[in-house]
């Protein structure tokens, strides 16, 4: 989807969505409040790189987190140190002042994600920053669900929750944290109520049954549920709402998915999963639809080109249409786009000779193009 699926381990236990909150009155004084900018922790991931792990300032660090005072490469320093004046820097707000329930939820999603999400995000003003942190809060919510280890049916419930959950958030009476978090930016940026039942949508073609060799056309109507829709809201909130900003959403959402495809073969594979259109499989010889069988067989790696071409013409396309939006507006949309494409070329360069080998974007190409794109929005 449009924000990176990259996740923390699953415990594997659902949460329940209508557990009872004990949330702050609206109209409890401003200092009793919470108010806690967030900060950047590290952590070395499997394949020896280093992660930002993104949390409140007074939250306890995790186990996996660099012991204080570890030194770090000249580069992630100035990274980290990037990272940590971005996510403290004055605003209209000087820091984030929220519920501390609605805060601390959304925060617990945003450990352990790929900071490239978070550099691109510091680019927007306070409200559309934090509109965009519960929308990722939102989508990972249901992206574990989809990809948890509960049964078929009880996942369906859950994300039948997360209708009910939606449903009460445009009726004016959210309940749920993250839609709490959500609820002035539905009125502030005009976010569309279809647009989150599509990306549930998507999360429950992800149920019902495992995705293995689809059609071109069904795997584009899941590229839609699960990235466009995101997209749509996102360039929303980043304050663009024409139809060229739509068409953003449009080419760029399926790109993104597209290259999270290509990067995550081996992880769907563990979960059964296989999203390599049928198409071009057999165009290659490839009639198996067993994703484990598929990813050894020597032509994959020709046919993940072919489907890297066609996210290549997705990002191309995107581009174009970003000529047709502010420069200001897009800066962040920008950002990862160039990021996303950056991987895009690595993983061709690489080749799928070996699918499970880890394929990233290292920090010091991403500052570059943080800086390039974010300054000229282009």
């Amino acid at each position: 989807m449009l924000l990176d699926k990259t996740r923390a381990p699953e415990s594997g236990e659902p949460v329940a969505l209508d557990a009872p909150l004990e949330l702050p009155q609206p109209n409890q004084p401003t200092n009793e409040r919470a108010r806690r900018p967030l900060v950047c922790h590290w952590r070395k991931a499997a394949d020896g790189a280093l992660v930002g792990a993104w949390t409140t300032r007074d939250s306890p660090p995790s186990g996996d987190d660099l012991a204080p005072g570890t030194r770090l490469p000249t580069i992630d320093r100035l990274i980290s140190g990037l990272n940590d004046w971005l996510s403290v820097r004055s605003d209209t707000t000087a820091a984030i002042t929220a519920c501390s329930r609605e805060h601390d939820t959304i925060a617990g999603r945003l450990r352990s994600v790929d900071s490239s999400f978070f550099w691109a995000m510091q680019l927007l003003s306070y409200n559309r920053r934090e509109a965009m942190y519960a929308l990722y809060a939102f989508c990972r919510d249901v992206d574990d669900i989809a990809d948890g280890n509960a049964s078929r049916s009880l996942k369906l419930k859950l994300l039948a929750d997360w209708r009910t959950e939606i449903s009460r958030l445009y009726a004016r009476r959210p309940q749920h944290p993250i839609m709490r978090t959500l609820s002035d930016a539905v009125v502030l940026f005009g976010l569309r109520c279809d647009d989150f039942l599509a990306i549930i949508d998507g999360m429950e073609m992800d149920v019902r049954a495992d995705i293995r060799a689809p059609s071109l056309e069904e795997l584009d109507r899941y590229c839609e549920r699960v990235g466009v829709a995101v997209g749509r809201i996102a360039v929303r909130i980043f304050g663009e709402d024409t139809a060229a900003g739509e068409r953003v959403a449009a080419e760029l959402g399926r790109a993104l998915q597209l290259t999270n495809i290509l990067r995550d073969l081996c992880e769907d594979s563990k979960r059964a999963r296989l999203y390599l259109p049928r198409e071009l499989l057999q165009g290659h010889g490839i009639f198996a639809k067993t994703p484990s069988w598929v990813l050894a067989q020597p032509t994959l790696p020709d046919v993940c080109r072919d489907l890297a071409a066609v996210a290549e013409k997705h990002y191309s396309a995107a581009l174009q249409a970003i000529t047709g939006c502010p420069r200001h507006a897009m800066r962040p949309a920008v950002v990862m786009l160039h990021i996303y494409r950056a991987l895009l070329h690595r993983l061709v360069a690489q080749g799928w000779k070996t699918p499970d080998a880890r394929v990233s974007v290292p920090n010091w190409q991403k500052l570059m193009l943080l800086f390039h794109h974010g300054l000229t929005g282009r």
